[in-house]
């Protein structure tokens, strides 16, 4: 009798312990079973972080703004202003290293200038400039001329001053006359051999600076300084009128 209440008592106690046991590892085994989704949880977080393609941003970062199409837009066409720019001339169509006058200054690199002797009117010559560059040129106010070696400049006849600047399109001339001798009566006459002749600039007070052209006077002639040369004409009659 005593030896089943021993049993019966050990039976009992070796209940009681596998229960506590069980009870033990189901404790565990839920712990871990919860720990798992935290885990991934922060992996996930961490993937939206680095790539940025969730829709929300992981903690307290900024979403980064996208920028305005217009303001985009804007900026394109701020640049492609900015490189058309003006040109030295104050030009505003196009490259500011492509634009140039429509029409150039008569010099002797565009130009050729030839020197005859007419019959009418007496004791006259005739300057000839053609153009000969790509496009127009300005034949302003009188050509400035220098016979041999003299200092002044020979006078100029302002009466035969145009109503307009002549402007010579390729090909095309103007024509300037020369009285040589002002009073046939003197003996203050000079021989000359050549014939200097500057190119005036759009301001008359000065040449444009530029190489002059050399001529070859015809021979036998004689000057004085009380001759004259017109103003380029556009019309050879008109300047062989003075």
């Amino acid at each position: 009798m005593r030896n089943n209440r021993i049993r019966t008592t050990a039976l009992a106690a070796t209940a009681l312990l596998a229960a506590l046991s069980l009870t033990a590892c189901s404790g565990a085994d839920g712990k871990a079973g919860a720990a798992a989704p935290a885990a991934g949880t922060t992996s996930g977080q961490s993937q939206v972080t680095g790539t940025g393609t969730d829709d929300k941003p992981a903690g307290n970062a900024p979403r980064p703004t996208a920028r305005p199409a217009s303001v985009a837009s804007q900026g394109s066409t701020s640049n492609t202003g900015g490189n058309a720019g003006s040109g030295k001339d104050g030009s505003t169509t196009g490259s500011s290293n492509t634009s140039r006058p429509a029409t150039a200054t008569c010099i002797g690199e565009n130009t050729e200038v030839t020197l005859s002797k007419v019959s009418r009117p007496i004791n006259h010559l005739l300057l000839t400039m053609t153009n000969t560059g790509s496009r127009a040129c300005n034949a302003y106010h009188a050509p400035k001329l220098r016979f041999d070696d003299a200092q002044a400049v020979f006078p100029i006849l302002d009466d035969s001053r145009p109503q307009a600047v002549v402007t010579l399109a390729p090909g095309k001339s103007a024509y300037a006359a020369i009285l040589l001798t002002g009073d046939v009566e003197t003996n203050d006459q000079y021989k000359g051999s050549d014939l200097t002749v500057h190119f005036s600039a759009k301001d008359p007070s000065g040449s444009t600076g530029t190489v002059p052209d050399e001529l070859t006077l015809p021979a036998g002639t004689y000057w004085d300084d009380k001759g004259f040369v017109t103003y380029w004409q556009s019309d050879m009659a008109d300047a062989l009128t003075y």
